[in-house]
């Protein structure tokens, strides 16, 4: 089989860490990265250090509005389609990058394979909300990580090559967390093992919306210890135009992007996660570290149970109400077996379109 894989986004180079692996084994991968993610912090570091392979093409798409980012992808990867003529479309999760690739493939009638699909917030004012709704709607085979993502799917009529096969993040987790273990990151910081809350804010509901932002950062001014912050670059430039400025919250160590090895390791020894990106929630679940989520909802409402993960939006009194709750959480097998990635090259190799 020749899959055309396509990258753009941090997130999505952890996923495709365990499947390239898998899909390697027996077939030929080829990668586009769409520089979706252009800084070398967000993203060369993570083909470097999880040992995926250098991506075959690199469109250099870079920052934008949604429409002009997702329509020059798509001229791009359309162009590339042509020439490689692949079996299939390998997309992940939510971004204009998945949207691109799988509109393009889509339209070309090539099958489309949808790692992370049936994810639902049901807040179609987020832009990943539209992005994996339409990627659902066009995917041949539509790999999901829990029950629920199956659920929604058929909610949808969508019952054509849907499979449960777990999360293809856990198996990141589980395989890449031995790799840090000699890292002098929390010592070069200046922390301490459970000695500190971890924070990431990206999201455009909460960074482009100046209320919210001023809200979450007058709930972080209270939190007593000390803050780590490894900022998104995104997120500094917003709140430069905001004009805020983050020194005059004490105890708040901001950093530089870190990769994702480092990341896991901040994960692991935090006293407690606060963010708003979904991958950030799964880890911290999957390392049994308690997350309190800076949004209204969230698609991965399996870390919900047993109070693992608590939802707080921007309002300041419940996230200082879930930093100072007592919790002992409750950690369910929801997420597979770690085998998500073997498990996908399989059935397409049983199931070939």
């Amino acid at each position: 089989m020749k899959i055309v894989t396509i990258l753009g986004a941090r997130p999505q180079f952890i996923k495709a860490a365990p499947v390239s692996r898998e899909i390697r084994k027996s077939h030929h991968e080829i990668i586009i990265h769409t520089g979706q993610h252009y800084d070398a912090n967000m993203s060369d570091i993570f083909f470097d250090e999880l040992h995926i392979p250098k991506p075959d093409y690199h469109l250099g798409v870079g920052s934008g509005h949604h429409g002009k980012q997702t329509g020059e992808m798509l001229i791009q990867i359309e162009e590339i389609l042509i020439d490689e003529k692949p079996d299939y479309v390998l997309v992940y999760g939510d971004t204009n990058s998945t949207l691109a690739g799988s509109l393009a493939a889509a339209k070309m009638h090539i099958p489309v394979i949808h790692i992370e699909a049936g994810l639902r917030s049901f807040n179609k004012k987020m832009p990943e909300e539209v992005n994996r709704i339409m990627t659902d709607h066009v995917s041949t085979y539509l790999f999901c990580p829990t029950e629920t993502a199956v659920n929604n799917l058929h909610d949808e009529n969508i019952h054509q090559g849907v499979e449960n096969v777990g999360d293809v993040m856990y198996d990141a987790v589980m395989y890449n967390q031995k790799l840090n273990q000699d890292s002098h990151l929390l010592s070069d910081i200046g922390v301490d093992e459970g000695d500190y809350y971890l924070i990431t804010v990206h999201r455009a509901e909460n960074t482009d919306n100046e209320e919210r932002m001023k809200n979450i950062l007058a709930a972080f001014s209270d939190i007593d210890g000390t803050k780590v912050w490894p900022i998104h670059p995104r997120t500094k430039h917003k709140l430069v135009d905001m004009g805020i400025d983050l020194t005059e919250i004490a105890d708040l160590k901001i950093i530089d992007p870190v990769g994702y090895l480092d990341m896991l390791t901040l994960e692991k020894h935090a006293k407690k996660i606060l963010t708003d990106s979904g991958g950030v929630q799964k880890e911290a679940y999957f390392m049994k570290v308690p997350c309190i989520t800076l949004r209204d909802e969230t698609e991965w409402v399996e870390t919900l149970e047993g109070k693992a993960n608590i939802l707080v939006g921007a309002n300041p009194q419940q996230i200082m109400a879930a930093i100072e709750a007592e919790v002992s959480p409750k950690y369910l097998n929801a997420f597979g077996d770690g085998e998500a990635s073997k498990k996908i090259v399989s059935y397409i190799e049983m199931n070939k379109k």
